[in-house]
C-alpha cells in the first residue's frame, strides 16, 4: 500500500511539473500560483491516502475465537505468536497468519460413494465407496515453525493427499467381505496409525479416524442380498433339522426319565410305608405307657383340685365369720359411744339451762336482749302501748316479768339493731 502511495505520488508530482512548466513558459504568473497550491495538495493526497489504507487495513486487529495469529515481520523475519486479545499489524511490514487451535474434521467426498468421481478398488478391483472422517488439529508447540512450512489451505494440500494415500493403499489390500463386515476395526487401526505417522512430520496431530457406512455397487449388493437370503436359508434348514433332532432325543430322554421317576416312585412309597408302619409299632411302645401315665395325672389332678377347693371354702367360711364377729363387735362400739355421747350432751345441756336459768334470775333483761336478738334480723319497731310501765315482751311470754328500762317519746318505744 505504501508502493501505491509513492507511486502515485510520483505520478502527481510529474504531471504536476510538467503542466507547470507548459504554463510557465505560456505565463510566469500562473506558473507561480501553481507551485504555490502544489504542496498543500500533495498534502492532502498523503493524509487521504494513509487515511483508506487505514480504513481498509485497519493496524490493530483481534485474534478469532479459537485460532492463533503468527505475525512475522517481512524485515527482520521474527514471529510473534498471539492467541487472545489483539495486535497490531502494519500493511507492507507484517504478515499475519491464523492457524486453528480447534480440532478440525475432514470429511472426504470423493471417496463416499462407488459411483463418484475417485471410488476406492478393492483386492477382488470392485469399485466401492467409504464413509469415513478424519479429526486432526495442528500441533500447537510448533506454530513458529509451521507459519513457514505449511500451505495456506493445510486441509487441501496436506491433509486430503495424504488420506487419499492412505486410504487407496489399505483397501487395495482387503476383500469386500473384510471391509463390509469382518475386519472394519482392524481396517480403521491400520489407517489411523499409518495417517498419524504420516502427518506428524508435517506438524499435524491426529486425533482420531471414523468408517462409517460402506457403499457398494448396486448389482454386488443385489448379489451380496441374494447370497445372503440362501445362506440365511441354508442356516435356517439346518437349524431346523437340529432342532427336530433334539426334539426326537428330547423326547426319548423325557419317557426315559419318567419310566425311572415312576419307578423310583413306587420304590419310594413302598419303602416310606414299611418305614411308616415300623415307626408307628415303636412309637406305640412308647405312646401306651405314656398314655397310662396321662390318666394317673389326670387322676392326681382330679384330687389335688378336690382337696384345693375343700380348703378353699373351709377358709372363706372362717374369713365369713371373723368378718361378721368383726361387725357386731364394731354396731356394739358405735352404740355404746353414742349412748356415751348422748349422756355427755344431756349432761352439758342440763348444766347450761341451770346456768342460764340463774343468770336470768339475776338479770332479767336479758330476757328482751335475747328475744331483740333473735327478732332483730326481722323487725325493726315495736309498739307498746303508753305507760306500761312493765316489760315489753310479758304478752308474748304470756306473763308477768321484772320492769326494764324503756325508752318513752309520745307514747312510742322503739328497738333497733
Amino acid at each position: 500500500m505504501l508502493q501505491r502511495l509513492k507511486i502515485l505520488t510520483a505520478s502527481l508530482r510529474h504531471a504536476f511539473s510538467r503542466g507547470a512548466s507548459r504554463d510557465l513558459e505560456a505565463t510566469p504568473t500562473a506558473a507561480r500560483s501553481l507551485r504555490r497550491a502544489l504542496p498543500p495538495l500533495l498534502i492532502l493526497t498523503a493524509v487521504t491516502g494513509v487515511g483508506y489504507a487505514v480504513v481498509t487495513h485497519p493496524p490493530l486487529q483481534a485474534v478469532p475465537h479459537g485460532q492463533a495469529a503468527l505475525r512475522t515481520n517481512q524485515f527482520s523475519g521474527g514471529t510473534s505468536e498471539f492467541r487472545d486479545g489483539s495486535y497490531v499489524r502494519i500493511p507492507g511490514l507484517h504478515e499475519v497468519r491464523l492457524f486453528p487451535l480447534r480440532d478440525q474434521s475432514y470429511h472426504p467426498a470423493a471417496i463416499a460413494r462407488a459411483g463418484g468421481p475417485a471410488p476406492l478398488q478393492s483386492v477382488e478391483g470392485l469399485s466401492l465407496g467409504l464413509d469415513m472422517n478424519v479429526r486432526w488439529a495442528v500441533d500447537t508447540t510448533r506454530l513458529a515453525e509451521l507459519s513457514r512450512k505449511l500451505p495456506d489451505d493445510i486441509e487441501a494440500d496436506v491433509i486430503a493427499p495424504a488420506v487419499q494415500a492412505v486410504v487407496y493403499k489399505q483397501i487395495a489390500k482387503r476383500t469386500v467381505r473384510e471391509i463390509f463386515s469382518s475386519q472394519r476395526a482392524e481396517i480403521a487401526a491400520a489407517l489411523e496409525a499409518e495417517l498419524r505417522a504420516k502427518l506428524a512430520g508435517d506438524g499435524i496431530v491426529l486425533k482420531g479416524v471414523q468408517i462409517g457406512s460402506v457403499d457398494l455397487p448396486p448389482d454386488y449388493r443385489r448379489g451380496m442380498d441374494s447370497l445372503l437370503a440362501d445362506s440365511l436359508a441354508s442356516e435356517r434348514m439346518r437349524y431346523t433339522l437340529e432342532i427336530a433332532d433334539k426334539k426326537v432325543k428330547e423326547t426319548e430322554l423325557t419317557a426315559a426319565a419318567d419310566k425311572v421317576r415312576r419307578e423310583t416312585a413306587a420304590e419310594a412309597a413302598g419303602r416310606e410305608q414299611i418305614i411308616a408302619a415300623k415307626a408307628q409299632e415303636e412309637a406305640m411302645k412308647h405312646v401306651l405307657p405314656f398314655k397310662q401315665k396321662q390318666i394317673e395325672q389326670r387322676a392326681l389332678e382330679a384330687q389335688a383340685d378336690s382337696a384345693a377347693r375343700i380348703q378353699q371354702a373351709e377358709g372363706q367360711a372362717k374369713a365369713r365369720r371373723i368378718e361378721v364377729d368383726a361387725e357386731a363387735s364394731a354396731r356394739q362400739k358405735l352404740a355404746d359411744a353414742e349412748a356415751y355421747r348422748l349422756g355427755q350432751v344431756g349432761k352439758a345441756n342440763a348444766s347450761q339451762m341451770a346456768a342460764e336459768g340463774a343468770l336470768l334470775t339475776r338479770h332479767p333483761l336479758l330476757v328482751q336482749k335475747a328475744m331483740v336478738d333473735k327478732l332483730s334480723d326481722k323487725v325493726q319497731v315495736i309498739i307498746a302501748p303508753p305507760g306500761s310501765g312493765g316489760f315489753i315482751g310479758s304478752a308474748l311470754l304470756g306473763g308477768n316479768s321484772p320492769k326494764a328500762a324503756v325508752a318513752e317519746g309520745n307514747g312510742e318505744a322503739m328497738v333497733k339493731e
